[in-house]
């Protein structure tokens, strides 16, 4: 079998980098983006190569569609530069930022920006990046559980990931003639640096969140990157259009 190859946004850190690696370790090869931070870049770069898998990471701020065709460009150069290839398998928009607001507060610019982020860059980008997918490629976007239960301050986020999830039933509806399967991933509460690392640094949100899980414990970044590894897989090819929250069960 040819070698699959990925495209994971934000993979420099956090959940990316931990989806990366999870694909390395079944041989997937790994075409990340980081937006600022090259020497986390780099270190990734050398982490999925020790594991025996190719990567390469390029810089893309996803909040600037504007610049999706020069990206879609490096792509296309980096395929055929690194990979020997034309095309590439699984793209998984990964790449956010967080919000903590309520609704009384929130401004329009931090609208703006969340929509740039969560909902324009999944639609804007998977279109820049289709000619290079291979047909029966994989599409995963990243939702959240938040969509599904509500926690005051949360509600902008969760409105443009609720977006998410009804662009991936569209999108797998509208893609399927070419075989490409889009699924949309809802994690739980995860330990990671996002929003700061609240989650994993807050000793009493950390307590709260894991007793209302029915696991028993907040959720850490290898429950998801073997997840997005899991669903991207052949095995897990009959899935489409589908929500799968990986939470251990939260807020149940």
């Amino acid at each position: 079998m040819a070698q699959r190859i990925a495209i994971i946004t934000g993979a420099s850190r956090g959940l990316g980098r931990n989806m990366a690696l999870h694909l390395a370790d079944r041989g997937v090869a790994t075409i990340g983006t980081y937006r600022t931070n090259k020497s986390e870049a780099e270190t990734l770069i050398g982490e999925i190569e020790a594991k025996g898998a190719q990567a390469a990471m390029l810089p893309l701020d996803v909040g600037q569609s504007a610049s999706f065709s020069d990206f879609a460009q490096s792509v296309r150069e980096t395929l055929s530069g690194r990979f020997g290839t034309d095309k590439f398998d699984y793209l998984v928009n990964n790449a956010g930022m967080g919000l903590h607001s309520p609704i009384t507060e929130t401004t329009s610019s931090q609208i703006d920006e969340l929509l740039a982020v969560h909902v324009k860059a999944p639609l804007l980008l998977s279109q820049a990046l289709l000619p290079l997918m291979g047909d029966g490629g994989r599409i995963l976007n990243v939702s959240s559980g938040l969509a599904r239960f509500a926690i005051p301050g949360y509600g902008v986020y969760a409105a443009a990931k609720g977006a998410v999830e009804v662009l991936t039933r569209y999108m797998a509806k509208e893609l399927g003639g070419r075989q490409i399967r889009v699924n949309v991933i809802a994690p739980g509460a995860i330990e990671t640096d996002f929003g700061g690392g609240a989650v994993r640094d807050n000793a009493d949100l950390n307590r709260m969140i894991a007793q209302s899980t029915a696991l028993g414990r907040v959720g850490r970044p290898d429950d998801i990157g073997g997840a997005v590894a899991a669903i991207l897989s052949e095995e897990f090819g009959w899935a489409n259009g589908e929500r799968i929250e990986v939470s251990g069960g939260q807020n149940l």
